[in-house]
């Protein structure tokens, strides 16, 4: 067995190769984007692939799938796998996907013509939520209190598209935090953040125009909160994600709390059964509960922002039982993903 890994310093490769140093596990560090990329993966006798590639960089976003599905066609396991990569940030590829599998998803909607949204627009109620395909911490979605807005929304959708990063709801959000919680910490995020919601970074302009499908989910009302759950082997990690202040997202809030209140264990159920049918290593799921209490995704991914969950207190094992522990996610990644590919 030998690792190769894509390296970039602040995601979760930064503990897989302390991991892996520590297990005394050999690896090299590869970059994935050399031309030769496949001549180095065979001359160094790779076994595993690892890439914690991101949705903010095109470059990833362009490469890591064509990557993956190269390589394992000659025998080599990769993180993550083709099962977790096809639909990462595609919210539109994860509703067909969870609505196959049957597991439980917020109504979710999805038109490529524009008379059809315009029909479904007719004859639905308001409000609803409208998201592009792509986006983290809530960018790109939108509160749609009336048939005029949804309308309006189709007539952009189907015409000049929308843009993949939306600046100023990353500037918003991130003004709002520091008013919120006035740390140097968030003033250093103002500098950073709020400098990309004006500033459009360069790696955002390449992202091409979100345009001829338009993507509405059922509106959930009164949430003050949704719960994070991250299934990794036996484990499921558990994150509290509470709303913005006059707002439905919770998603990129920062408004975090760690501690597992009360909630409906039945999500924690499903999650575990989810992960093993959509054959998922580490599967991070959005959670939000409708009025009678049941558990409903929002959307999954792979991956997730680094060292937060350093912070969680514990994990639930399968039987529903709350265990309090110490937690290092990326160490719990390496870990499951060469234990099941060995």
């Amino acid at each position: 067995m030998k690792i190769g890994i894509h390296h970039r310093k602040g995601s979760f490769s930064d503990r897989w190769i302390e991991y892996l140093e520590e297990k005394k596990i050999p690896y090299v560090i590869l970059n994935a984007f050399d031309n030769d990329i496949i001549k180095q993966i065979k001359d160094n006798g790779i076994t595993h692939f690892m890439w914690h590639f991101n949705q903010n960089y095109f470059e990833d976003m362009l490469q890591a799938r064509t990557l993956f599905r190269s390589i394992n066609q000659i025998g080599i396991k990769t993180f993550p796998n083709e099962e977790s990569y096809w639909h990462f940030d595609d919210k539109v590829s994860q509703k067909y996907l969870l609505e196959a599998l049957d597991i439980p998803l917020v109504k979710s909607d999805v038109f490529y013509h524009q008379n059809e949204a315009e029909k479904y627009i007719e004859n639905t109620s308001f409000p609803k939520v409208f998201k592009l395909k792509g986006g983290a911490g809530s960018i790109n979605v939108k509160l749609v209190k009336t048939k005029q807005q949804a309308k309006k929304l189709v007539k952009q959708a189907f015409g000049r598209g929308f843009d993949a990063f939306d600046s100023w709801t990353v500037f918003t959000d991130t003004i709002e935090r520091f008013r919120r919680q006035k740390t140097l910490h968030n003033f250093l995020r103002i500098i950073k953040w709020g400098g990309k919601g004006i500033f459009v970074d360069k790696q955002y302009k390449v992202f091409p125009k979100q345009r001829n499908y338009v993507y509405f989910q059922e509106f959930i009302p009164n949430l003050s909160y949704d719960i994070r759950l991250i299934v990794i082997g036996n484990k499921c990690y558990y994150l509290k994600r509470n709303t913005r202040n006059n707002d439905f997202r919770a998603s990129g809030s920062g408004m975090l709390e760690f501690a597992p209140g009360k909630f409906n264990l039945e999500a924690v159920d499903i999650a575990f059964k989810a992960a093993r049918q959509l054959n998922m290593i580490c599967v991070a799921y959005d959670f939000i509960f409708d009025e009678n209490d049941q558990p409903l995704v929002v959307e999954i991914s792979y991956g997730f922002q680094p060292y937060v969950y350093d912070q969680c207190l514990g994990f639930y094992d399968k039987d529903l039982k709350w265990n309090k522990t110490d937690v290092n996610l990326e160490y719990e990644i390496v870990h499951s993903f060469l234990n099941a590919y060995s």
